[in-house]
């Protein structure tokens, strides 16, 4: 071994950074969002990201990062159901009910 005394920081760099408290930076605040809705294999879409069925939203939450957020939840045959939510840090958890109206015929 041509440099072990390196090798040994390195490994201790790698370790360092893989522990709870190493190199990770500090979890950044959010605020839990809740929601329900009557069409639960409609797709949700938090700021034009696909996040999951809202059966799927429904039973795990979402963990939003402070600011400005645009909920939709669509599904054919139905209208949208669109919001805006401002969340900020310490909020109380969000709880929105998407009830979609079917398009009539």
């Amino acid at each position: 071994m041509k440099y072990p005394a390196f090798r040994c920081v390195v490994v201790a760099l790698v370790l360092a950074c893989m522990a709870p408290t190493g190199c990770m930076p500090p979890s950044a605040p959010t605020v839990s969002m809740r929601m329900t809705g009557n069409v639960r294999d409609a797709t949700v879409t938090i700021d034009d990201q696909y996040l999951g069925k809202l059966a799927f939203v429904a039973e795990r939450g979402v963990a939003l990062p402070p600011g400005r957020h645009r909920i939709s939840v669509e599904k054919t045959g139905y209208f949208p159901w669109d919001t805006v939510v401002d969340v900020h840090e310490g909020d109380p958890p969000v709880y929105l009910e998407a009830v979609l109206q079917p398009i009539p015929d």
